[in-house]
């Protein structure tokens, strides 16, 4: 069973460490000590904080969409037709191409707060990439 340490899981739950310590010690999430006395937390019982919805965004219920990145817009290229938008929310990228009088209307500029709505019926799932126990 994989376990996580605070910053990792901080990283997968795109919050602070601080916000996870927090959460640790309302009860609000579980976590165990290492034998060094460092917080550990196991990877079924953060998946099933992540599952029950930590942190979600109350507007998610509004849609059949279910994976939503709230981040920072990082990057806009327009030409005369198209936009090319990028949101970094947490560790992850996410790349938009839409048209540009839909950046326009939305506003869309380097360093404005955005949600990446994502609603696909193709997902590609690897592993990998992360320190675990």
């Amino acid at each position: 069973m994989a376990i996580f340490h605070i910053s990792e899981a901080a990283d997968l739950l795109g919050v602070s460490a601080d916000t996870v310590r927090r959460w640790v010690d309302s009860g609000r999430l579980a976590a165990d000590r290492d034998a060094a006395g460092r917080r550990s937390i196991d990877g079924a019982d953060l998946a099933a904080f992540m599952r029950a919805g930590a942190g979600e965004d109350p507007a998610r219920r509004t849609s059949s969409a279910r994976n939503r990145f709230r981040g920072l817009v990082t990057e806009v290229v327009r030409d005369r037709v198209m936009a090319r938008v990028e949101i970094q929310a947490g560790p992850h990228r996410v790349l938009s191409l839409m048209s540009r009088e839909a950046a326009d209307e939305l506003g869309l500029e380097v360093g404005s707060v955005a949600t990446a709505v994502v609603k696909s019926t193709n997902v590609v799932v690897e592993t990998g990439g992360g320190r675990h126990a």
